[in-house]
């Protein structure tokens, strides 16, 4: 099991998280899931604003436009528009990519 608790092959879930926080702290599973329902709210608030939401230690989740491009349905091949957006993407911090870095090299 990695720290916290959680197996490296699966999906850690919202309600493992909390789980697992409430486990940790001692307040309840329902007070842990409200503050995180509403820590959500508050990023999603954010980067629909367009701001860049910086978690230390974690990382930083910022908006990026992307362009307008064309794609191709894989199955047919049909050539096909894909119209320009936003798009929300996640850049690790340095100690995150650390810790990466050290559990990969730790599997090889």
């Amino acid at each position: 099991m990695a720290g916290g608790g959680f197996n490296l092959d699966q999906t850690v879930t919202r309600a493992a998280l909390s789980e697992s926080a409430a486990e940790a702290t001692g307040l309840s599973r329902y007070d842990i899931a409200q503050i995180a329902d509403r820590m959500f709210e508050l990023i999603g608030e954010a980067l629909k604003t367009g701001e860049t939401v910086k978690l230390t230690g974690f990382g930083t989740l910022e908006v990026r436009s992307r362009a307008e491009r064309v794609g191709r349905n894989p199955r047919t091949g049909d050539e096909h528009r894909i119209a320009p957006r936003q798009t929300v993407v996640f850049i690790p911090s340095a100690r995150m990519r650390d810790a990466l870095d050290h559990l990969a090299s730790e599997k090889a």
